[in-house]
């Protein structure tokens, strides 16, 4: 028996002790620890170490390995774990923010060779709602917050000229924004030069993305001279 397959059998010899015990002796939230640690053991032990992505199958194109990528999650994770999504749908209250500056772009472009850029949107995001509630609602202004959601005015603009005389409520024209919003941070990412030049040689491509995490859905479209028309990406 090779190596490969003496881990293969002490996974499965594992994963039926973790599900015997999971049925007989385990409440919800370990059951729910097991499920992930059983995923975790059937992806290490079929393609590689745990910390990498979880599998997308073997096609080199970005598209077909997001499209593969959000399909795994949604069926592994969104629909294993729904009172996650509904405490997001309520409110976020992250501990830690990451920033992204045009230093990380550069270097990602320049010195790894990065082909795909992906801008992505999402749902519920408070930072849109701000952005189109501000000032009309008359609310006290944010010194920082309302200073960093200027860039998106052109979009809150855009969404605003378009929704005149329609029927969208401002929960849609949040969403609308947000994606809008997306467009925007793509066009400005073709103001630097070394983007311009990638995009131009046909070595970097840049990609928007919207999730909405209510409902599972991912929105996946590409700018090229023009903004595609988006892939919906539902479930497998």
């Amino acid at each position: 028996m090779t190596t490969s397959q003496l881990s293969d059998a002490a996974i499965q010899n594992l994963l039926k002790l973790f599900l015997s015990e999971k049925e007989e002796y385990l409440d919800d939230v370990a059951a729910a620890k097991i499920d992930n640690i059983t995923v975790e053991m059937q992806w290490t032990g079929q393609t590689g170490p745990a910390w990498l992505p979880r599998p997308l199958g073997s096609s080199d194109d970005p598209v077909e390995r997001i499209t593969d990528g959000f399909k795994y999650f949604k069926t592994n994770y969104f629909e294993k774990h729904p009172h996650l999504v509904k405490e997001l749908a309520q409110e976020q209250s992250p501990k830690l923010k990451h920033s992204g500056v045009g230093a990380t772009i550069e270097y990602a472009i320049e010195e790894l060779g990065v082909e795909n850029i992906l801008v992505m949107g999402h749902s519920r995001c408070g930072g849109i709602k701000r952005l189109m509630s501000h000032p009309e609602n008359g609310s006290t202004p944010f010194e920082f917050i309302d200073e960093w959601m200027k860039i998106g005015l052109p979009a809150k603009a855009k969404v605003i000229a378009e929704a005149e005389g329609g029927s969208a409520d401002f929960e849609e024209q949040c969403e609308s924004c947000a994606r809008e919003a997306v467009n925007l941070s793509l066009r400005n990412l073709q103001t630097y030069p070394y983007v311009q030049k990638a995009v131009s040689d046909k070595t970097l491509a840049l990609r928007g993305g919207y999730y909405d995490f209510v409902n599972g859905i991912f929105e996946l479209w590409e700018l090229q001279s023009t903004i595609s028309d988006p892939i919906i990406i539902q479930s497998s």
